[in-house]
């Protein structure tokens, strides 16, 4: 079924959460383990039922925020969502307290138990309105984001429209470019302030009532982080400052010299090449075409779901006035159909959401069609497991990216690596950063911003902003949609970037058998661990001292060895 033929009805609250009652209680009385596992996907399809009606709501909100019908649809669910999620509580400790519990371990794997004891950890009916709360913040930064419109080259432009701009050869272009969205930002500075600083203390509140410290512990429980914690990702990040930081130093010198910028300022920093950024050779219809023969070249399963996505108009990734910033994919459950959400902007950042986001919906669609009916809080695993998924797509379609890229596709690929490497720093930045505000609910937003310079220092030494708006004054982290919207997710993006670097390593010794590894990890669908999904791939864990260090070396020799 096509996009547009989906229909909505908003969901009947009472209804839901009568049939999620009636569902805990049959849990309690469950007395065979073949009818838990019965009642779990009954269970299961329930919440897909709801969560059909959220995502098309979410959908459309986003992508046009100013719609008083969408804003009005997505206020409602941001408001009754938290009932919701705490029925769904209420059914999580029924199948933890009952005696046949571990049945479900046994059939849908290791991630099931501890998803639901997680679950049961993270919410309480006690939190319910902080939730509304936190939910209308959250849309409000994005009323605030998406409304951004700003002067420049004669046009008003969308902040992401402004990246073409930020990778102009002409310096001037590219300085007014960061001017630009700056002052937006810098006029709207109290109320990014407000926003945040709100969630900060609603977060923190949340956390102190479930009895945690403040919600850096308690997002670790909401995350579902399943083998590892702070601890774990606090020397992971010690070891990207020590094994990947001086690489990056080292490559900083190699680009400059490329570009023949002798002291770069941050306005330059997405700036890679001397002649220009790659950029995608073709229209949107080309460009889609070439998706299409990409997928269908690749394999027959990535063939089968690239024809389902553009034959059901599953891609809205143009920006215009008024759309939501970034992107993203979701699956519509009741349907089985992944949506891909995204601002292209004549980037090469629009090849890469035609790799990056349909990682996501690749593994979407098999869980979604598994003739094994994954249930649905299965059919995803962890955040930083979804993303090995997404990056490691970006990797693994290295054969085909002449398709959009024609003669200008070497200077893609190195492009793209280094691109990569370089966003490992900026994650943990990002991540390191939100543990230090929720850790010091009380800093002033000046404070804040000082924290922020004090970690561009240690992790990107590099960056000289010099006296830009907004940047200079340490506040660049507000346009971090994640920081508001995603609290402590961004880690990640890190912690599937090194998995996703080794699918690189494995794609240029033998690309065959890196797809066959990337196919079996995939179709785990959610049902395994981060640390067994890369392992069920052969890649390397990077929790321990050391784990990085060849990883950083051979990519950085590939970069080095690989200049234009």
């Amino acid at each position: 079924m096509k996009f547009s033929e989906m229909t909505y009805t908003r969901p009947d609250l009472q209804k839901v959460l009568a049939e999620c009652a009636d569902c805990a209680e049959k849990i309690r009385r469950a007395d065979t383990p073949e009818k838990l596992v019965e009642l779990y996907r009954e269970e299961n399809k329930i919440m897909d039922h709801y969560r059909t009606a959220a995502i098309l709501a979410e959908i459309h909100y986003t992508q046009d925020t100013r719609d008083p019908f969408w804003s009005a649809e997505q206020d409602w669910f941001d408001s009754n969502g938290p009932a919701v999620a705490n029925a769904d509580v209420l059914i999580a400790k029924a199948i933890l307290e009952n005696p046949h519990a571990d049945v479900l371990e046994k059939t849908f794997g290791s991630r099931v138990l501890p998803t639901l004891k997680n679950k049961v950890l993270s919410m309480d009916e006690r939190v319910l309105e902080l939730q509304k709360e936190e939910n209308a913040l959250s849309s409000a930064y994005q009323k605030l984001y998406g409304a951004a419109l700003v002067e420049l080259d004669g046009k008003q432009l969308t902040i992401p429209q402004l990246t073409l701009y930020k990778e102009s050869t002409d310096p001037a272009v590219r300085r007014k470019a960061y001017e630009a969205e700056a002052s937006y930002f810098d006029a709207h500075r109290a109320e990014f302030d407000e926003i945040y600083d709100k969630m900060i203390k609603n977060r923190n509140e949340q956390a102190h009532i479930l009895g945690y410290h403040d919600y850096s512990e308690l997002s670790y429980v909401r995350m579902n982080r399943i083998g590892y914690g702070p601890k774990e990702v606090a020397a992971f990040r010690e070891e990207v400052v020590e094994q990947v930081v001086p690489m990056l130093e080292k490559l900083m010198k190699l680009r400059n010299r490329r570009t023949g910028i002798e002291h770069p300022m941050f306005w330059d920093s997405t700036f890679y090449f001397a002649d220009g950024n790659p950029v995608p050779h073709g229209s949107y219809e080309e460009l889609m075409a070439g998706a299409r023969t990409m997928y269908h070249e690749l394999s027959p399963e990535t063939a089968e779901f690239i024809d389902f996505m553009q034959d059901n108009e599953m891609f809205d990734v143009l920006s215009r006035p008024g759309k939501m910033g970034g992107g993203y994919e979701e699956i519509i459950p009741d349907y089985k159909a992944p949506f891909i959400f995204a601002n292209w902007n004549g980037t090469s950042g629009d090849v890469d959401v035609l790799t990056h986001e349909a990682g996501h919906a690749f593994e979407s669609y098999l869980a979604a069609k598994d003739p094994s009916d994954i249930p649905g809080e299965l059919q995803c695993p962890g955040m930083e497991s979804a993303e090995i998924h997404s990056m490691s797509m970006e990797f693994l379609t290295e054969p085909w990216h002449h398709l959009f890229f024609k003669e200008d596709t070497a200077k893609y690929e190195l492009y793209h690596t280094e691109d990569s490497f370089f966003f490992l720093p900026y994650g943990c930045m990002v991540d390191e950063f939100q543990h230090i505000m929720y850790q010091n609910p009380d800093l002033t937003p000046d404070e804040r911003n000082a924290e922020w310079l004090k970690l561009e220092k240690k992790y990107r030494p590099w960056n000289d902003f010099g006296d830009l708006p907004m940047y200079s004054r340490g506040a660049g982290w507000q346009r971090q949609l994640h920081i508001f919207e995603c609290p402590f997710y961004y880690i990640d993006y890190c912690l599937a970037s090194v998995i996703a670097l080794q699918f690189f390593v494995a794609q240029l010794k033998n690309p065959k058998d890196a797809w066959e590894r990337y196919l079996r990890m995939t179709r785990l669908a959610g049902t395994a661990t981060y640390t067994e999904m890369a392992e069920c791939a052969g890649m390397k864990v990077p929790f321990t001292k050391g784990s990085l260090t060849d990883l950083a070396r051979t990519v950085a020799d590939w970069i080095e060895h690989n200049q234009i």
